[in-house]
């Protein structure tokens, strides 16, 4: 693929998510509580986790070693800020769940696809398409750079809070959804997804990139609807919702 080749490539991927987006507030995705029949066999959660998420992982450190800025120091670093959000997700977090609940396989596939796409635009970007004088020494000290980490790991720090609280939420023996308190779920509903949409939005402006910033409107156009729907959910199935609360940004939304 040539670098004209890839910006349009990229072009149509942001079309593309401008419509899922759209879609998902008609149809949200089946998966959790919004699970439905008809969406293909049931695969156990783990599984479907690792399945998903690991393809990011593997992609990314194949497209760094396969390219030709291996010594780069930017570009390790940019390593190692993907895979402690990849390895994590995809070989720590399945683990720390009590009870994973199944994926329809669909869900998985569309999973997969996203991540091999996704990776592969980010690596061919870092380590191929990318003028090597934007990601010079002098980077490490540029204000993009600087706050692009601070609120990639903020974002980090929220997601994983979020989901151990919903992880710790029920008792031993106990089934069903309860109320998440405690922490951001005093202001939204879903703060596992705005730490995730601030993690990628740290990621577009770390890179400064095209590339990080379809990335990060994806990761919107995913989420703000599923936010939406859990929070119209939580409202439906308990009466004593907190009223104040919002779906995914403080305050706002």
């Amino acid at each position: 693929m040539t670098a004209q080749h890839f910006s349009i490539f990229l072009i149509i991927i942001t079309i593309v998510a401008v419509i899922v987006f759209i879609t998902l507030f008609f149809i949200p995705a089946p998966y959790g509580r919004h699970a439905k029949k008809g969406w293909g066999p049931l695969v156990p959660g783990r599984i479907g986790w690792i399945l998903m998420e690991a393809p990011a992982s593997l992609l990314f450190f194949f497209y760094f070693i396969a390219g030709d800025r291996i010594t780069e120091p930017i570009m390790i670093i940019f390593l190692i800020i993907w895979q402690s959000h990849y390895l994590h997700r995809a070989f720590v977090y399945p683990f720390s769940l009590k009870k994973a609940a199944s994926m329809p396989f669909s869900i998985i596939l569309f999973g997969i696809m996203f991540n091999i796409i996704n990776t592969y635009i980010q690596g061919q970007w870092l380590f191929h398409f990318s003028p090597l004088e934007n990601y010079q020494t002098a980077w490490f000290t540029d204000i993009r750079f600087i706050m692009g980490v601070l609120l990639f790991y903020c974002g980090y720090a929220i997601n994983k809070h979020a989901d151990h609280v919903l992880t710790n939420l029920r008792k031993p023996g106990e089934t069903g959804y309860k109320i998440p308190r405690g922490g951001l779920y005093q202001f939204i509903s879903c703060p596992n997804y705005f730490g995730e949409i601030l993690t990628w939005i740290g990621w577009a402006l770390a890179t400064w990139s095209l590339a990080g910033a379809v990335f990060a409107i994806w990761t919107i156009a995913n989420l703000a609807p599923r936010a939406i729907s859990n929070h119209r959910w939580y409202r439906d199935q308990f009466p004593d919702y907190p009223q104040n609360r919002k779906a995914l940004i403080p305050f706002i939304l």
